[in-house]
């Protein structure tokens, strides 16, 4: 094992023991870690070598740079996505947001909303079973939590339910849109969330502040009516950097 590990990169075996000290409380979040001059010293390696070491924990999202200042532990706590509690009827049916699951009492802000009228895409029409020409009430959002954006959404919702209420406003009240579609008479029963992942485009990587190297986790979820319609789709993008999935239930 020992031969296998001296084989490894020299960049590899400084990102290793840099991650392990990390890892062991050495250098907490935000403490600023060896720059290239420190690991260049420390294991007689070229700049180059100590600026790979350094960039395999930042392709990580284990650290971020932050200019003319050096590089350090990023400190930015994960989200823990509780899948299930969160859509639960007693969250928004009492008025609720969705994200007091995830953030406890950390701070929330939607950024940037938008509302329009589109023409359903292909594939939404085809989950929707709508017509291709029919018309959707399209919310955009970004969330920024602890001032990190951290999710960009998309939401789809045919405009012949929601036209005139709330949903087709940029603030939907409290319990948002899920509470509104429950007054309309199409109150959501039973979710479907599908799940990847996958590299982010240039624009994601911009709207998102990503890390290079960072993935996303792309969520689409169909929400449905006792009598089994499906009354909004919502694609999301999230930082997978920024987010840990929980889903828990009984065997």
């Amino acid at each position: 094992m020992a031969a296998t590990d001296d084989r490894r990169p020299k960049y590899q075996r400084i990102a290793d023991s840099l991650r392990e000290a990390i890892r062991s409380g050495e250098y907490g979040p935000g403490d600023r870690l060896p720059g290239e001059n420190d690991l260049m010293a420390a294991h007689g390696v070229a700049r180059m070598t100590a600026r790979q070491a350094i960039g395999v924990l930042r392709d990580e999202g284990i650290a971020e740079a932050r200019k003319g200042a050096g590089v350090f532990v990023r400190d930015f706590r994960p989200l823990r996505r509780r899948g299930i509690q969160r859509l639960a009827r007693d969250q928004w049916g009492n008025g609720r947001s969705i994200w007091s699951t995830d953030i406890e009492s950390r701070a929330l802000e939607v950024d940037q909303v938008s509302v329009s009228e589109e023409t359903a895409p292909a594939h939404i029409s085809a989950v929707m079973d709508l017509a291709a020409e029919a018309v959707m009430c399209v919310r955009r959002r970004r969330f920024v939590v602890d001032n990190k954006p951290v999710l960009l959404a998309t939401s789809y919702l045919p405009l012949s339910l929601v036209a005139g209420s709330a949903i087709t406003q940029e603030d939907t009240g409290p319990g948002g849109t899920y509470a509104r579609l429950s007054e309309l008479g199409h109150a959501p029963v039973h979710f479907r969330e599908e799940i990847r992942s996958r590299m982010p485009s240039p624009d994601e990587l911009t709207q998102l502040s990503l890390a290079p190297g960072t993935p996303v986790i792309l969520i689409c979820r169909t929400a449905f009516t006792e009598e089994g319609h499906p009354v909004e789709v919502n694609e999301m993008i999230l930082d997978a950097a920024s987010y840990v999935l929980e889903y828990d239930f009984d065997a």
